[in-house]
């Protein structure tokens, strides 16, 4: 399974690069969903990133193609909401695109549309979505079975919940306030990192 870490628009620049640094090649991907973030604090954080080595293949832009083709950041993540899939991969075809679903419909017309992966949640109740009931996890193997893109889970999702998702076959789990509100991200990474291979191992015999 991929681990993804999102970040949770909660923490300055500086102490947001030192964390992403921190697990940088413990997780697969960052997705830098900043919504608070002026578009000046963003390129900022680029920098501080590129700056220290992280490669920019492993970071999403999340909502924002305007900082990812002005940074050469080759991974846009396009909330249900936001710009329309097939409108970016007509204009970019060389971008790596993700959607954000919450139906095996919505999934349908993502791959439709041309995204290279659809983001399911949220799965379970979570703080970042309070007053909100989850969309459940029973629709994961559904979607996984009508797509040929992966799919990943997002949402309350913690360490001992990555082997049920994994029987399931999402191909990844998306972790935000799990890693970023962490005491430390780091071991809360390592931890997530552990469970995502070693079920990966476990199901491949």
């Amino acid at each position: 399974m991929k681990l993804i870490a999102v970040t949770d628009d909660i923490h300055s620049i500086q102490e947001l690069a030192t964390n992403i640094l921190q697990i940088k090649n413990t997780v697969d991907f960052v997705h830098i969903r900043e919504k608070s973030k002026t578009t000046t604090q963003l390129i900022e954080l680029l920098n501080l990133l590129h700056e220290q080595g992280m490669s920019k293949e492993k970071i999403v832009m999340n909502d924002r193609l305007d900082v990812a083709l002005l940074m050469d950041i080759p991974n846009v993540h396009l909330p249900s909401h936001g710009l329309p899939v097939k409108k970016v991969r007509e204009m970019f075809p060389r971008l790596t695109i993700g959607q954000s679903v919450h139906t095996v419909k919505e999934a349908q017309q993502a791959e439709i549309d041309g995204a290279d992966y659809v983001l399911y949640g949220h799965c379970y109740e979570t703080n970042s979505k309070k007053n909100k009931a989850p969309n459940g996890i029973e629709t994961i193997s559904l979607i996984k079975s009508k797509l040929t893109i992966p799919i990943f889970a997002i949402g309350g999702i913690t360490p001992e919940r990555v082997n049920e998702l994994q029987h399931l076959h999402s191909d990844g789990i998306a972790i935000m306030s799990g890693i970023f509100s962490a005491t430390s991200p780091f071991a809360s990474a390592e931890q997530y990192f552990r469970k995502c291979k070693e079920n990966y191992i476990e199901n491949k015999h």
